[in-house]
């Protein structure tokens, strides 16, 4: 669950679950809540209307609300352990902790930034310059594959040159890790291949302000200001070339379209130009190494652009995205025009971060586990991963029971089900092993080569990973990242230090209160290993059909019921959601809250009614508290980016379109057909 932004509170940690003989709150916050609008007309402004009132979007940020005050206030923290380490000169040269220091302190040394210029990136695009055949375009396309390189802050990925080669688990084989290939918004300039096709005014209005950011960054790297104006047209033109083949993110979304595993013969039938044998070398891979292309018609077009594009337009495009993946690492200049283009332009954002938020999350995404570390150790005590845990269990036993007791499925399809839901790993707070940084070179006021360092770093590590089995220890999201996720090829969800606070968590609130917020959290992720792309997937983690033909097609009716819902949202700015680009997440949500709520009830079997708290029942409590980590707002660029980009409903819809579904959310507020909450019953979505 690629989760939006959340709270602030310092750490209040996770309490029993039930039986506690200390009063508790509510865990709402009726102060935030804008009661003349009615619960069953909009219940998210209901909710949230008088939070959302008092806390317009900061200037800093594309949107703004409960995901996002806590990242803040887990930023704030992460600084206080960063500042006491590169203010630490009696830390031992080479340990991690002096790492973290030393990177922090050269990006935030900003003179020296200024001083050195454009001059660190200069042996790049003199190799660029050098270019004068195909075999050197070969050459230059290989080095950018493993040679040191900086990455984009929001894209860990991003990569100079059409495709990038990385370590994926095989789909078919889970227990082994494949090459992969894969091109695509790693390897573009715009958000994704539908922004260079689009023809409504916004879409040409914003390929008018990118050719106007290549003009400016050129031009800031010496070129004329004319001459920068008309390459701006060829980069433009080149890119579209390169992405008219990619698919749609909707398409992207099954897992059956990006799989295709071949050897280096069929590499070289898709792209005969391209020495891939010369690389597998050079990165140390043997030749027979398997590799899954995400994207064969990618590559098919590479093989065109390599013999039909002119030499210099190769090195054109080649020194436009040299520069441009490494502007947020140059001087002011380049920094301010790459953020002025992704910020501004594309997410409506009027100013940047402050710089140490910057380098804090530079450090959080390069020296990831050495911060993990200090994070969990100072913030993230013992205690909480096991009560965590109860609750989780006590979700995985509810829908196992929603499974066992499904009227649609057939028993042979239930029974690979709950095999799967059995097999599942929750990992909570921090990753079992945290990696060495023990070869990364850092070196305190030399910022580019220290972000270079720490990409040549996880690079290596991706490739190393290749031909070994799966470690499922590793995580793919930081300790302290307010946010959570599933992998259904490891069969395992993972929930980050950084997400169990308040609002999610509170352990001197109500059970109620727990089990709206993180309890709705914990079963969508866990519900991800079901949904339409998830469901793919055994218990195993291989690739494979578990389901009856007729049960396939009953759960296939009943998602294309949520995929209607959503086509038919009407989001504000004209603008509609793209109903199969979000039905994971849409399916994570309804199953979530639906599974959430039976865990919650059954956990009150044998006990009195909750009393009324803050005017509000148990129940009411429970959907409040649902509601509530959906309160955010953004701005109009950024909900645009995110319906055009992102495979989340946008965050308002989340909880609305969700609880127009549950007969219990309706009942709990005594709404009535006809009223805005309430889907006609013919046509509410039911997963399970």
């Amino acid at each position: 669950m690629r989760l939006r932004p959340l709270l602030w509170i310092p750490l209040i940690w996770i309490a029993a679950l039930s039986g506690q003989s200390t009063a508790l709150r509510s865990g709402i916050h009726p102060e935030d809540m804008d009661t003349t609008c009615k619960p069953c007309t909009d219940f998210w402004r209901f909710v949230n209307g008088a939070w959302l009132d008092k806390n317009p979007i900061p200037a800093d940020k594309a949107s703004w609300g409960t995901f996002g005050v806590l990242a803040d206030a887990n930023r704030e923290r992460i600084r206080t352990i960063l500042e006491a380490a590169r203010d630490d000169r009696s830390e031992k040269s080479g340990t991690d902790r002096r790492k973290m220091g030393d990177f922090y302190a050269s990006c935030m040394d900003t003179s020296a930034i200024e001083a050195r210029g454009i001059t660190p990136l200069q042996p790049d695009l003199d190799r660029i310059s050098a270019i004068q055949s195909l075999k050197d375009l070969g050459a230059v396309l290989e080095y950018f594959q493993r040679a040191p390189r900086p990455s984009l802050a929001t894209a860990t990925s991003a990569v100079v040159g059409p495709l990038l080669v990385m370590s994926v688990q095989d789909r078919k084989n889970p227990e082994r890790v494949i090459a992969g290939i894969a091109g695509g918004s790693p390897t573009l300039s715009l958000p994704d291949r539908d922004y260079y096709f689009r023809n409504d005014d916004k879409s040409k209005q914003i390929r008018a302000e990118f050719l106007k950011h290549v003009e400016n960054i050129l031009t800031l790297a010496g070129a004329s200001r004319a001459d920068a104006a008309e390459q701006a047209k060829t980069v433009l033109s080149f890119e579209t070339a390169l992405a008219e083949p990619l698919m749609t993110i909707a398409e992207r979304r099954d897992p059956e379209k990006t799989y295709h595993p071949m050897d280096l013969a069929g590499l070289r039938a898709l792209a005969p130009d391209f020495d891939w044998a010369h690389l597998f070398r050079d990165s140390g891979l043997p030749e027979a190494t398997p590799i899954n292309v995400s994207e064969p018609e990618a590559l098919r077009k590479l093989n065109q652009q390599l013999t039909g594009a002119p030499l210099d337009t190769w090195k054109l495009w080649l020194r436009w995205r040299a520069i441009a993946v490494s502007a947020p690492y140059l001087p002011k200049a380049f920094a301010d025009e790459a953020f002025h283009f992704s910020g501004t332009v594309l997410a409506g954002t009027e100013q940047q971060p402050q710089r140490w938020e910057t380098c804090a999350n530079l450090v959080d995404l390069n020296i990831t586990d050495a911060l993990g570390k200090a994070y969990v150790a100072k913030y993230f005590p013992p205690q909480a991963k096991r009560r965590m845990s109860a609750l989780v269990e006590n979700l995985r036993a509810a829908l196992r029971e929603q499974l066992d007791q499904s009227e649609w499925m057939q028993p042979e399809t239930k029974k690979s089900a709950i095999r799967k839901l059995n097999a599942l790993q929750i990992k909570i707070g921090y990753p079992d092993t945290w990696r060495s940084y023990a070869s990364m070179k850092i070196d305190r006021g030399t910022f580019f080569e220290d972000v270079r360092a720490a990409w040549v770093y996880k690079q290596h590590a991706e490739i190393a990973e290749i031909g070994k089995p799966v470690d499922r220890n590793q995580w793919n999201m930081t300790a302290p990242t307010v946010n959570a996720y599933s992998s259904s090829a490891e069969v395992k969800v993972v929930f980050p230090a950084g997400i169990l606070q308040q609002p999610f968590f509170d352990m001197e609130a109500d059970d109620a209160a727990n089990y709206g917020a993180i309890g709705a959290v914990i079963g969508h992720e866990i519900g991800h290993q079901f949904d339409d792309g998830g469901s793919k997937f055994d218990a195993t983690g291989a690739m494979k059909n578990w389901w009856t033909q007729d049960d396939r097609a009953k759960f296939d009716q009943r998602t294309g019921c949520v995929v209607d819902q959503f086509n038919k949202l009407d989001v504000e700015l004209g603008l509609h959601h793209n109903g199969k680009q979000v039905l994971g997440e849409a399916l994570g949500d309804l199953g979530g809250i639906a599974v959430a709520y039976k865990a919650y009830r059954k956990s009150l079997a044998g006990k009195p009614e909750p009393a009324v708290m803050d005017g509000y029942t148990a129940d009411q409590r429970f959907f409040i508290a649902y509601a509530r980590i959906w309160g955010t707002q953004y701005r109009d660029q950024a909900l645009r980016l995110q319906i055009n980009t992102n495979s989340h409903p946008v965050s308002k819809y989340r909880a609305i379109a969700t609880l127009q579904n549950i007969p219990e959310f309706q009942k709990a507020f005594q709404c009535k057909p006809g009223d805005a909450m309430v889907r006609p019953a013919a046509q509410q979505c039911k997963l399970w």
